[in-house]
């Protein structure tokens, strides 16, 4: 029986760069950080949900070369979906983000089902951050 999600890739440019942004910058801590030839298996996680690891991968081997450089495409335009990341006030650690050089894309917001910012990482992925609020779906239905 499946228990949880225990691992999620964020393709990246560089894993070093990458590890350095999660943990410098999000918080996140370093975990594995394996080199098995030229592969490299290089995860980070939050200190209170170490279950839940955050694979940085470049795009490439064993991924098909036509499939990385979509991946690198995507990347490049800044558009990659990233994770969502959950906090108690989105406003504050949007503004802490910020001060730390992360780049934004949307202002935190109000939404049916909490406030809502968006914010790329070192690569291109979208950081979303939501801080959550009770809501049903027809907290929806006036939305364009």
């Amino acid at each position: 029986m499946i228990r949880n999600v225990s691992l999620v890739t964020v393709y990246v440019h560089d894993i070093d760069e990458s590890k350095a942004f999660y943990t410098d910058k999000l918080g996140f801590l370093p975990n594995e950080d394996i080199t098995v030839g030229d592969f490299r298996w290089c995860t980070v996680v939050q200190a209170d949900h170490p279950e839940l690891k955050l694979v940085l991968m470049v795009p490439g081997p064993p991924m098909d070369e036509e499939s990385a450089d979509m991946l690198r495409r995507i990347m490049a335009k800044g558009s990659m979906h990233g994770v969502g990341l959950a906090t108690d006030n989105c406003r504050k650690t949007f503004d802490d983000l910020v001060a730390k050089g992360v780049e934004y894309i949307q202002e935190p917001s109000d939404r049916p089902y909490g406030v809502e910012a968006v914010l790329r990482d070192n690569s291109g992925n979208w950081l979303v951050l939501v801080e959550s609020k009770p809501y049903s779906p027809g907290d929806f239905d006036s939305q364009p």
